[in-house]
């Protein structure tokens, strides 16, 4: 019934938003009772947490898949761009949520999400580092920005990208790689 409770609740977040959702929303949906809801969880807020830490904790372990290859930078970011694109399709209602809800935690809840979302860029940040260091990329890039920029494209496409539009998820992380290498490559 849990599981059950956090799925209606993304569902819903992702409609309406959080603010917008009442508990009374999420028993009813389900045809529950507020008792029911209660037991589970102790407010809408503790459902806001779960949902933010399965979304960093799954996008982690994806990325650790990735980063443990044996490719080189490039590749692994063209990886880590697809990824983060395909999310959209499997996730999107949990990445809204994700991206536009953390204003809804308590000081303390953001701070722990932070942390997980600060190690997801520090990861791409060591990345493109070690591209640099390979001589992949140009010397003069600074890894911060460029992880930032790569962070700024992907996650702003959850706004806008229709996965089921006319164009596929690979296409769009093959334009967003091009564009980036292209930008980021040793000239030779």
């Amino acid at each position: 019934m849990k599981h059950k409770i956090i799925e209606t609740s993304i569902s819903l977040f992702g409609q309406r938003g959080f603010k917008e959702t009442s508990i009374q929303d999420i028993v009813d949906q389900l045809g529950l009772t507020k008792g029911t809801f209660y037991y589970y969880f102790k407010n809408k807020e503790e459902i806001l947490v779960q949902i933010h830490e399965q979304f960093i904790d799954d996008l982690l372990e994806q990325q650790k898949r990735i980063m443990e290859r044996d490719f080189s930078a490039r590749d692994k970011l063209h990886a880590l761009v697809t990824m983060m694109l395909r999310n959209i399709r499997t996730s999107v209602n949990s990445a809204m949520i994700f991206f536009r809800e953390m204003r809804h935690l308590s000081e303390e809840k953001l701070a722990y999400v932070r942390k997980k979302r600060d190690l997801f860029q520090q990861n791409i940040e060591e990345l493109v580092q070690e591209g640099i260091e390979r001589g992949e990329f140009r010397k003069e890039l600074r890894a911060d920005m460029v992880s930032y920029m790569i962070l700024g494209i992907t996650n702003w496409s959850y706004f806008w990208y229709e996965p089921d539009g006319e164009v596929a998820e690979e296409q769009l992380a093959d334009m967003y790689t091009t564009i980036l290498l292209q930008g980021m490559e040793q000239r030779r």
